[in-house]
């Protein structure tokens, strides 16, 4: 039953399949989300989640609104699994006696999780925005856009901007995430890949120090017995409401981890030296408001993101597989 507990792979597999279900169904809350987020007072393209929503379908269509997914399903699967293996790990070896843990561990436990999903969390979320927000320059800019199911066609005003102070070139060309992570690793190495990791950290620690505790304790209010596991509907509850809660807490970091890894900026738009120099221009410039840009949706997307993941984790998929395939199929 421990072993079973622990069985490392078995959360690897329980934490992919349920990354790529949860990001599927909620991709396009995403990236509004990021959109919002990285509107600036003044020049605003969109006024609400929905009337994002609807101009990204009108404009680009409906592989619009997945512009970036390809990057966030490919690399969800390491990075959920992380994060709720890392979980499941630090509270295997903080547990005493197999004796319930505290607050206080739960908590460690879950800053444990935050700290190592980041190693996949930055370059991920990193490449996803380039692409989610680039139909809000385009559009800011009152330019035409081409679209295509994994690539998008924006200016080379954009990019060149980003990574050197040379001449722009204006000529359309493609931009792939495979693209932009190239440049990227030509230019400025693998740092490039990691803007805004201490943005990250502060975004993804708290996130897990209050979801991971949060959802513990909710989850045990659903259990019949003490030996007896909650039932699966408990499990999703437990998951959106301790996830939609955590979200919204640290959506201030958020709007600053997203703002300091768009590389892309629209007229007048300015940049940012760290986190601290972006901290001050957002609340000089935009008020405290500016912080809370995109929590609704952020609420939107994680509370069935992680309500799903609970459900696919809780449910054992990976422990099926485990147990039904060959051992010398799955055997390192």
């Amino acid at each position: 039953m421990s072993q079973q507990q622990i069985s490392l792979p078995a959360k690897l597999i329980n934490g992919g399949i349920a990354g790529i279900v949860g990001v599927t169904c909620v991709f396009p809350i995403d990236l509004a989300k990021t959109r919002l987020q990285n509107q600036r007072s003044g020049q605003q393209v969109y006024k609400s989640m929905m009337d994002c929503l609807v101009k990204t379908l009108r404009s680009e269509g409906y592989f619009g609104m997945y512009r970036g997914a390809a990057v966030n399903l490919t690399l969800v699967t390491p990075e959920k699994a992380i994060k709720l293996a890392a979980n499941d790990f630090f509270r295997h070896h903080l547990s005493k006696d197999g004796k319930g843990l505290t607050v206080f561990k739960e908590m460690l436990a879950g800053c444990g999780a935050g700290m190592c999903q980041v190693i996949i969390t930055t370059p991920m979320e990193m490449l996803k925005i380039q692409l989610q927000d680039a139909g809000r320059l385009a559009a800011q800019q009152k330019k035409p856009v081409m679209m295509s199911p994994t690539k998008l066609v924006v200016s080379n005003t954009v990019l060149s901007r980003s990574y050197n102070s040379g001449p722009v070139v204006s000529a359309a060309r493609a931009v792939s995430a495979t693209q932009i992570a190239k440049e990227l690793l030509q230019t400025q190495g693998i740092p490039g890949l990691y803007r805004g990791l201490g943005a990250t950290l502060m975004r993804d620690v708290p996130f897990s120090i209050v979801y991971f505790p949060l959802f513990a304790n909710l989850n045990r209010l659903g259990k019949p017995g003490p030996d007896q596991s909650s039932p699966f509907y408990w499990a999703f509850l437990s998951g959106c409401v301790a996830g939609s809660t955590a979200a919204v807490a640290v959506n201030p970091c958020d709007v600053v981890k997203t703002r300091m890894q768009s590389l892309n900026k629209g007229p007048s738009e300015e940049s940012y030296n760290g986190v601290m120099d972006c901290v001050s221009k957002i609340m000089r410039k935009e008020g405290p408001t500016g912080f809370l840009k995109g929590a609704g949706c952020r609420a939107l997307v994680i509370a069935p993101l992680f309500g799903i993941a609970q459900v696919m984790y809780f449910v054992g998929v990976g422990e099926y597989i485990l147990d039904n395939f060959s051992p010398s199929f799955l055997s390192v």
